[in-house]
């Protein structure tokens, strides 16, 4: 078998990284971070950034800033290189991150259609809400309700985009190879209402640990057609604007995160390569038995 990568994947707040952290410790692992919002410089409380690492190289965060653009193929190229090098050390790379989409994208082998941006049509689809676009993208691609987040407004423009210009859904312009032997696909399990209790929780911790400061201080060097779009980020900057209240901001995050987790869980279960997993010991035996083959 060639040399293994670990995928340790999961609906947020299903406890990804403390469990990835000892995992990578017993297999002498290394992190690489599959989130698509992570990669970015001072966005740290808003994505549960880890703060401790214990140790255990990390890989693929704070590597760009929030108005620079991250998307599936930046981060395979990204990924693919640093792996590469984890691999040549004789470390396990361990991907641990809930962007399912990007994860799946390097372990298959994505290869996709490439379209150039056309800022004309850019510019009209702007004037739209992220509402309207989303349903126009449905239209296009039923698939995409999945994949692409109906809050972010760039990446629903550029799935238009790519739609449009090629003929062809967004979703299905991809090529897809079959799971690689050494490729362990492996997804935390949670009772679901467990799963919704622990956003919950998590969010006001966020507030909690200056979650409103932070959205504060890149609300005034970012715009909202970047990455400011993310989950929480929007929410707490339509209160900033005076739009909602900072009650409502902190439950349509909270909303907004319920959301991703469904999408999360809906996607990892239309894959009959994910191992499902609760916890370290059954975990680290799936990992056992994997490196014995």
């Amino acid at each position: 078998m060639k040399s293994p990568i670990i995928v340790l994947t999961g609906p947020t707040a299903s406890g990804k990284t403390s469990l990835s952290l000892d995992l990578a410790k017993e297999f002498n692992g290394e992190i690489v971070a599959a989130d698509s919002m992570t990669v970015y410089k001072g966005m740290d409380i808003g994505t549960d950034k880890p703060q401790e690492f214990h140790g255990i190289p990390h890989h693929m965060t704070d590597i760009l800033n929030p108005d620079e653009e991250c998307n599936v193929t930046i981060f395979k190229d990204y990924a693919e290189k640093i792996i590469t090098e984890i691999q040549s050390q004789k470390h396990v790379p361990f991907l641990v991150g809930g962007s399912t989409m990007y994860i799946d994208a390097l372990i298959y082998d994505y290869t996709f259609t490439s379209a150039k941006p056309n800022l004309e049509m850019r510019k009209e689809l702007e004037k739209k809400t992220s509402e309207e676009l989303f349903y126009s993208l449905i239209d296009l691609d039923p698939d995409a309700e999945w994949t692409v987040d109906r809050n972010n407004k760039r990446r629903i423009i550029r799935a238009i985009e790519v739609s449009l210009q090629t003929g062809e859904p967004f979703t299905k312009q991809k090529k897809k190879k079959a799971l690689p032997n050494n490729v362990l696909y492996l997804a935390i399990d949670r009772d679901r209402e467990e799963l919704y209790a622990k956003i919950n929780m998590r969010v006001d911790e966020m507030m909690a640990e200056g979650f409103l400061e932070e959205v504060k201080n890149l609300y005034k060097k970012y715009d909202l057609n970047t990455a400011m779009q993310a989950a929480g980020y929007r929410q707490l900057i339509q209160y900033l604007k005076g739009e909602i209240s900072l009650e409502e901001a902190i439950e349509k995050t909270k909303q907004s995160h319920r959301n991703y987790a469904k999408r999360q869980l809906t996607w990892l279960r239309r894959n009959p390569d994910v191992i499902w997993i609760e916890g370290f010991k059954e975990a680290e035996g799936k990992i056992i038995n994997f490196l014995k083959t």
